[in-house]
């Protein structure tokens, strides 16, 4: 196995209730398996998953576990998410290849799926600054934009998203996102403040924790959709369907182990009832990849976070799927559908 550090700048920091990103550190991982390479990628984040040095511990260890044509125990060893999430890619790249067949048909989805849907991301901004930018993200073609909330007053987000509305009118799809930004009596007057404004749904309203508050909020006889997030990091998900505490779940692979994992949480989410969508931690070209493939494996996908590859100053190499009219390209070759030029 060979493990490659990288670190990649932001074009343009993201702001976030929960801090601003400015940063991606992470490694490149490519594992030998069944005469085929795979690549994989770790990009920890605090506060979702392990530490850079945590996960660098994790990859070099993992070796000492497997053989070559068993790294299952490798797999069920490994706690670290990001460091889980390289070794199972990589690995399923390999296979998907041997299969002679893309990734998103060896994680279960027999049908061509040519493009799946997307949605822009606006970070903390004054109203008008916040409507401009969801203004352009519409006329390049999205016609569902996530708006981060949560870093400044309740007040002041319902003024941002009112903005926005009335700049974008009723035809495009809000979400909004407050990253655990808020406690009870916050949500609810949220919940509040927001209801007029036709959101697709609220994502992660309070602490990740938080799930029977969660439950109580959606059941509360307010109209607007809670989305779980950060709880799917630090709460099985058997306990958020339980507890009826969401009506969509936000699936990021880094932070969830890997694209099996992943796409493992979407089918238990789905026969719950439950919406599942697929995004990013805005990772490299290898992980977003396999997210694009997580979310094409996902019959009746809605609009996903995987067009991220522009809030990053440079890449680790070629995109092999781009957006265009808020829909991103699915790549057909064999696996993952990468290429680094270093194999």
């Amino acid at each position: 196995m060979d493990i490659r550090p990288y670190h990649l700048d932001l074009a343009r920091p993201l702001e976030t209730a929960r801090g601003t990103i400015a940063e991606r550190e992470g490694f490149l991982v490519r594992i030998r398996y069944a005469d085929r390479s795979g690549l994989g990628e770790a990009a920890p984040l605090p506060g979702w998953t392990e530490s850079l040095d945590a996960c660098r511990e994790a990859l070099e260890w993992a070796p000492d576990l497997a053989t070559d044509e068993d790294w299952g125990v490798a797999l069920g060893e490994t706690s670290a998410p990001a460091a889980r999430h390289a070794l199972s890619l990589a690995l399923s790249d390999a296979r998907a290849k041997s299969d002679n067949t893309p990734l998103y048909r060896y994680l279960g989805n027999e049908r061509l799926v040519r493009r799946v849907p997307v949605n822009a991301t606006v970070g903390d901004g004054p109203p008008q600054e916040t409507a401009r930018r969801v203004a352009e993200a519409v006329d390049q073609g999205f016609d569902c934009v996530k708006v981060k909330v949560g870093a400044r007053s309740v007040d002041e987000d319902a003024a941002r998203l009112r903005r926005v509305r009335e700049v974008v009118g009723d035809d495009v799809v809000l979400r909004a996102d407050a990253n655990a930004a808020w406690d009870r009596d916050e949500a609810e007057q949220a919940m509040d403040a927001f209801d007029p404004l036709d959101l697709e749904y609220l994502e992660q309203p309070m602490d990740a924790d938080e799930v029977a508050a969660h439950a109580g909020l959606r059941n509360g006889g307010n109209e607007v959709p809670i989305a779980l997030d950060e709880s799917l990091a630090s709460r099985p998900v058997a306990d958020l369907l339980a507890a009826e505490a969401a009506d969509y779940l936000v699936l990021k692979p880094m932070a969830l182990g890997g694209p099996d994992r992943a796409r493992g949480i979407a089918r238990q989410a789905r026969q719950a009832g439950v919406t599942p969508v697929i995004s990013t931690t805005i990772d490299g070209v290898v992980a977003r990849t396999a997210a694009v493939h997580v979310a094409a494996a996902i019959p009746e996908i809605p609009a996903c976070g995987l067009a991220t590859a522009d809030w990053l100053a440079e890449d680790l190499g070629p995109d092999p799927a781009p957006v265009a009219d808020g829909q991103i390209e699915v790549p057909q070759s064999k696996g993952l559908g990468v290429d680094l030029g270093d194999e």
